[in-house]
């Protein structure tokens, strides 16, 4: 349970309906948050804190931003006993593996200082940095994952005005919430 897991003022939720605009707005409302932000589309569901947590899918690409994910993934995987299933983007490059290898090494300084054991998993995107994001919603375990958590981008590019940023994507499709974190270092900060 994500019972008493965030006080209201360290996560903000929002919902939104199905269609681009509308997740684009909430996402524009967001976008200077200092906090993560859990984005749903599913009005009449439960509210955060009576959530159960399972698996969280946290797909990794090549950009620095994605480590920022590390601290929220072992806050929850800690509160929750949730399984964190680390989905690397399948890159020809070495940084997406090393982005991941961030992550991992953050989960066990954590499990180690704190004497709790996370549970997790690497595994290894079919598609690449650029294109994991369509992947996610026809991922197996995203279907039985309680969370996929992401980092929100720091620029929108001509792309992400004609046809909408990765998230707003990744969120449209997705059949549970999304959780969303600015990428910036001074944005945020959770305590363990």
């Amino acid at each position: 349970m994500m019972h008493n897991l965030f006080h209201t003022d360290d996560i903000r939720v929002e919902y939104c309906g199905d269609s681009r605009r509308d997740i684009q707005r909430v996402l524009d409302l967001c976008r200077t948050e200092r906090r993560p932000y859990l984005i749903r589309k599913d009005v009449n569901a439960q509210e955060i804190h009576n959530a159960t947590l399972d698996t969280i899918l946290v797909p990794i690409t090549m950009l620095e931003e994605e480590v920022y994910k590390a601290e929220i993934c072992t806050y929850l995987a800690r509160k929750t006993g949730a399984h964190l299933i680390l989905l690397r983007a399948n890159d020809y490059g070495q940084k997406a593996k090393t982005n991941t290898q961030r992550i991992i090494t953050h989960i066990q300084s954590i499990a180690e200082r704190t004497g709790t054991s996370i549970s997790y998993e690497e595994r290894i995107a079919k598609g690449d940095s650029f294109h994991i994001y369509k992947e996610l919603h026809t991922y197996p375990l995203a279907t039985q994952s309680s969370l996929i958590i992401l980092t929100a981008s720091r620029e929108y590019g001509l792309d992400d005005w004609l046809f909408g940023p990765p998230e707003q994507y990744v969120i449209r499709k997705s059949p549970i919430p999304v959780m969303l974190i600015n990428p910036r270092a001074d944005l945020f900060s959770l305590c363990d």
